[in-house]
């Protein structure tokens, strides 16, 4: 039987932090090339450390001679990531940083497991698993520990970015210890929050005084309590923040992006990647499965597992776990899940409408546990599925 009463925790980063940086300009880079030929294949793969960006990976496009002429404006692209994240430090500057361009064409093996011959699906672009998850705990069908855990410094970024609290830096990471009671989250009991700061004389003190009326703002009402512990900035000064205090790199921050390790992870990263990719489309999808499954009342969380191999269009597997909290027996929501939905890696691109430049918000957050766009992004998000499961089922 699953435990009724715990403390769970999750930690989630900021969009300064290096290895976000790095998630925004593999996924901005994305969007450019998707933007201009939406079935382009792409695996962009960011380095950052002090004055210095790297960017490796490889580009298919339709003529591959178009490659160069795209090129050029990666610099641009990467700099203005940099600027609106907030980035003008001394070691680490929108206008200064060395940013080096090592994109290059797609392998020919690589793309022929992809492409859609005559007489088969397009498959997908390598093996793997991806998971999905949602729980009935919060609005947004998320685990609470990760969901807040982005709302804090979400809301930081914001006040920092609108000159609010002018002290703050881009670089900051949070974490929530939350109190589950019969299930349920009631409460903090602990938090965690390093914050970059642009005045070296702040002390810990200074900084909890800033931010403890945002946490107070986010959090549900009497999550915060007497007897919630907080360590605000617990090494002292944090001034040095971003690549220049620690090297970034695409794809690190995994467990951020998805559910703070209340479920699995299949282990491929998301940032850079086209959504040929099953990495992260299938992902995508699951998240969208387990999300209506829970939405159309047949459990109170679930979780979906899907598998591929590489240059096989459909799933090897789908797997459903609705962990005993469930209306419907999980084979038969098994059974119902390929009557509502094509998980070939193109009839996910095509349900979802993932063939546009949606990519680069999604770099920071969590990509899942977001409100959908008019535009179309996050629409892994939307609860449309309902009826047809209900039917289906």
């Amino acid at each position: 039987m699953a435990r009724k009463n715990y403390t769970f925790t999750s930690e989630s980063v900021s969009e300064g932090h290096p290895d976000k940086v790095c998630d925004r300009i593999s996924d901005a880079i994305l969007d450019a090339f998707i933007a201009e030929e939406p079935e382009a294949r792409v695996a962009c793969e960011t380095f950052a450390t002090t004055n210095r960006v790297v960017i490796g990976g490889e580009v298919g496009l339709a003529d591959q001679d178009k490659l160069a002429d795209y090129m050029g404006r990666i610099d641009a692209i990467t700099r203005a990531c940099i600027k609106d994240i907030g980035y003008a430090q001394d070691k680490f500057h929108h206008e200064t940083v060395e940013v080096t361009n090592l994109l290059h064409e797609q392998s020919a093996h690589i793309a022929q497991g992809v492409d859609a011959a005559a007489d088969k699906d397009e498959g997908a672009g390598d093996q793997g698993i991806m998971f999905g998850y949602a729980t009935n705990e919060t609005d947004a069908l998320m685990p609470a520990p990760i969901q807040y855990s982005h709302a804090i410094l979400r809301r930081l970024a914001e006040v920092r970015k609108n000159g609010t609290e002018p002290a703050l830096g881009p670089d900051a990471k949070s974490q929530l210890s939350v109190n589950y009671v019969d299930g349920k989250p009631v409460g903090v009991s602990s938090l965690v929050l390093s914050t970059q700061h642009l005045d070296e004389n702040l002390t810990s003190a200074d900084i909890r005084a800033i931010v403890e009326p945002y946490f107070v703002e986010v959090l549900p009402d009497g999550w915060l309590t007497d007897d919630t512990v907080w360590h605000v900035n617990p090494t002292g000064k944090f001034v040095i923040g971003g690549p220049d205090g620690d090297a970034g790199l695409t794809g690190r921050k995994i467990i951020v992006d998805t559910y703070g390790g209340a479920a699995p992870h299949g282990g491929g990263a998301f940032s850079g990647k086209d959504p040929t990719k099953v990495d992260r489309s299938a992902a995508y999808a699951a998240r969208y499965l387990a999300k209506n499954i829970v939405a159309a009342g047949m459990a109170d969380l679930c979780t979906v597992q899907l598998s591929y191999a590489i240059g096989v269009a459909s799933p090897l597997s789908i797997y459903v776990d609705t962990h005993g909290a469930t209306n419907v027996s999980a084979a038969e929501i098994e059974a119902a899940i390929p009557k509502v939905m094509d998980l070939t890696p193109r009839g996910i691109r095509t349900h979802l409408g993932l063939n546009k430049p949606i990519y680069e918000r999604t770099a920071a957050y969590g990509h899942f546990g977001r409100t959908p766009d008019a535009d179309g992004g996050f629409s892994w998000e939307n609860t449309d599925l309902v009826e047809a499961l209900k039917k289906a089922v």
